[in-house]
């Protein structure tokens, strides 16, 4: 972590055009990939409109603060947001939950996550993962993205190729400025097609709504603590692999514990889990971002703003979300992504010793399994990790391996 004061006039002369476009693609991915899961969540609670509005408030409150704080704090790009498979849980166990019993398992959830940094537990268990299986795991993870994004070119084949085509020339012609290349290109196209719908904008401010918790057993152990569990298990720890393959030392525990306060804070309002981002993270955490990794922070410091944007117009981030189609959105993300996915792949090739059980690790991720409620990438670190025991545990070298006499 670098140490020393930052001023405005030096975040200013340290931001670039290629920062900026970075966090605005991070926060638009991040919104428009899993919103609708938001408010399904937020309406199988039996929340009313207004209560929804008060969702996209304190999320994008929660996770536009804790962005530009944590970043500002570490010097470096830490971005955070919303716990995805959490909503999945939430609509998933919603039946005979109450919105105020519901808001009582988010106050737990954000407890548990406090002291999960606060012991320094969850820190102890990162760093005895290695570069090799953090790296196929975030490679699992963002070829899923990716492969998503290709995948769109089946139902809208003029505008995935078109924004390939740019991408391959942007990378040739002016490599820094390849992605926000493909994000025009992306928008141009569709306009000329006419897939964009701006006629459903509506611009309102977002008002907070206060929900009372309340206390219930079958809340908490069918809401709270599974939504505590898969936070960390789905998505914190993709979100440090991530943030470690990218060669940044950052202390974890900090960031678990203010994730776990900014929960208790805005869990009333509907900021239900906040967590490090894995899939948006590094979009603000590759070279694409800033060509030096010291002054990638910006890129965050972008998101957070634009975090805060989506928070005060809460009431038209629906509109917003539909104006752009879904193969836009999918393609500029992965397209900005296959850096990453080849960084990570020969990372995680590069010892023999971890090799199998990297490749183990990537396509149980790759795979999207979900085991009792938790995702793939738990489950392929646990694969890994598994591998690496059985073949390295107490092993003696063969007979082919020492060195005649």
């Amino acid at each position: 972590m670098t140490t020393g004061r930052l001023t405005l006039r030096q975040i200013a002369r340290d931001t670039s055009l290629t920062a900026i476009s970075s966090g605005f693609v991070a926060t638009l991915v991040g919104f428009t990939s899993t919103i609708a899961l938001i408010f399904h969540a937020a309406q199988s609670l039996g929340a009313t409109p207004a209560q929804v509005t008060s969702w996209v408030w304190a999320l994008g409150l929660g996770m536009g603060l804790a962005t530009l704080g944590l970043s500002l704090w570490a010097r470096a790009p830490i971005l955070i947001t919303w716990s995805t498979p959490g909503a999945a849980v939430i609509a998933s166990a919603a039946a005979g939950v109450s919105l105020p019993e519901a808001t009582g398992a988010f106050l737990l959830c954000g407890v548990l996550m406090w002291l999960s940094g606060v012991t320094g537990w969850f820190e102890r268990v990162m760093n005895r993962i290695p570069v090799a299986l953090a790296s196929a795991l975030l490679a699992g993870i963002l070829a899923k993205f990716a492969l998503m994004a290709f995948a769109a070119a089946t139902p809208q084949p003029v505008l995935v190729i078109g924004m390939l085509l740019t991408y391959l020339l942007g990378k040739r012609l002016w490599p820094r400025y390849a992605i926000p290349g493909v994000l025009v290109a992306g928008v141009l196209i569709a306009a000329v097609q006419g897939q964009l719908h701006t006629a459903a904008l509506r611009w309102e401010p977002a008002l907070p709504v206060w929900v009372t918790p309340q206390w219930s057993w079958q809340a908490m152990l069918g809401m709270g603590l599974p939504l505590f569990i898969v936070t960390m298990a789905s998505q914190a720890v993709p979100g440090v692999s991530a943030i470690r393959v990218f060669g940044y030392r950052t202390p974890v525990s900090p960031l678990m514990s203010w994730s776990g306060v900014t929960t208790v804070l805005l869990a009333p309002f509907g900021g239900y889990a906040f967590n490090l981002a894995a899939i948006t993270a590094t979009i603000v955490l590759q070279p694409h971002a800033h060509p030096d990794p010291h002054k990638r922070y910006t890129a965050a410091l972008v998101a957070g703003l634009f975090y805060l944007v989506m928070a005060l117009l809460g009431g038209a981030v629906a509109g917003v979300l539909t104006a752009f189609p879904t193969a836009l959105i999918m393609g500029v993300a992965g397209l900005a992504l296959l850096g990453t996915i080849a960084n990570g792949l020969a990372a995680s090739l590069q010892e023999a010793r971890y090799r199998e059980a990297a490749v183990i690790t990537f396509l149980v991720t790759l795979s999207g399994v979900t085991l009792m409620g938790v995702g793939s990438a738990f489950w392929g670190l646990v694969a890994g990790t598994l591998t690496l025991f059985v073949e390295h545990f107490r092993a003696r070298p063969s007979t082919t391996d020492r060195t005649p006499s």
